[in-house]
């Protein structure tokens, strides 16, 4: 068996040679592919040309990074949650800002990471107190300066809203019993 494969490596190759010579690629030719190589690969799917930026558009501030929007609701987004629980410190009204005019129910809650926020409370008639435990979610109140937060009916100590007929889920009212014939 050793003697077959030597013999195999042995033996002239039986393989016709080819019988155009064959070029070296010149480097004119290299760098033609190597340009519409890069040429292709940096185009974008716009159809006009990118241009740079000249001097006095850099002197403007055009390359300087837009501001990161604030978050509407902070204290939740910095520990990316939805809503939060708290202990209610206190509870009390506030003035809505200029063409409004009513008392808006507030209340001063310390959420769980510590951090005491305003927050509003939806809805007719509530029962939060001193040291209710509720449960924070975010959204500022449009008219009331400084209150980011609204507290969900229904959750914790906080009752949902009595006699609610549409739009219950967002108020914590159970669905009516119907009146028995």
């Amino acid at each position: 068996m050793a003697a077959s494969i030597l013999q195999r490596f042995l033996m002239p190759s039986v393989r016709p040679t080819p019988s155009i010579p064959i070029s070296r690629p010149t480097t004119q030719s290299i760098t033609n592919q190597l340009k519409s190589i890069t040429i292709s690969s940096s185009r974008t799917f716009s159809s006009s040309p990118s241009h740079s930026a000249t001097y006095n558009q850099v002197r403007r501030g055009c390359r300087t990074a837009q501001a990161m929007r604030k978050a509407v609701s902070p204290a939740l987004s910095t520990v990316r949650a939805p809503a939060l629980k708290g202990v209610a410190l206190k509870v009390g009204i506030t003035k809505p800002k200029k063409p409004n005019s009513a008392e808006r129910k507030t209340a001063r809650v310390r959420l769980s990471t510590g951090r005491v926020v305003t927050c509003y409370i939806p809805g007719e008639g509530h029962n939060v107190q001193q040291h209710s435990v509720v449960l924070v979610r975010g959204g500022r109140s449009q008219d009331c300066p400084g209150v980011r937060y609204h507290l969900v009916r229904g959750a914790g100590d906080l009752g949902g809203v009595g006699n609610r007929a549409t739009s219950r889920s967002k108020y914590g009212t159970k669905k009516p019993k119907k009146a028995a014939k």
